[in-house]
């Protein structure tokens, strides 16, 4: 097997998981709606998830490990995914931050970092972050 085909394995390997992990925390309140479908049809396409495991990921008993990354720059990414996943519905329940907390943590934030990138993180999306964490937003890089 050429190193090549080694590499596309192990990378849509970590893609399906990942894929996995955003689809249980869309289906986390019971039911997947359709903006949420929505992001995850588009999710499934960017990480070329093909339609039969699409389907085999989103039967209610297939449980997936998270397969954490150790660079951080591909963590947070990760996490976003997440919360894009979660703020499809403009909307963040608490079955979904404990979910959240604990991908977080699977993907290797330890417990405090994971509860400030979280709650920044809600901010962000919800839109409510105060002025001084948009000016730094805007003006810092």
């Amino acid at each position: 097997m050429p190193i090549l085909d080694l590499y596309y394995h192990s990378e849509h390997q970590k893609n399906f998981a990942h894929f996995a992990s955003l689809a249980s925390l869309a289906a986390v309140d019971g039911e997947v709606n359709p903006q949420e479908k929505k992001v995850l049809d588009r999710f499934a396409y960017k990480m070329g998830i093909s339609i039969s495991e699409y389907k085999e990921i989103m039967k209610k008993e297939n449980k997936y490990p998270i397969d954490p990354s150790t660079s951080l720059e591909e963590r947070l990414e990760r996490l976003h995914d997440l919360f894009r996943i979660i703020f499809a519905d403009h909307n963040i329940d608490d079955d979904e931050m404990v979910l959240l907390k604990r991908y977080a943590i699977g993907l290797g934030f330890p417990d405090k970092k994971a509860d400030r990138i979280i709650e920044k993180s809600v901010a962000i999306f919800s839109g409510r972050i105060n002025f001084d964490d948009y000016h730094y937003l805007i003006t810092e890089r």
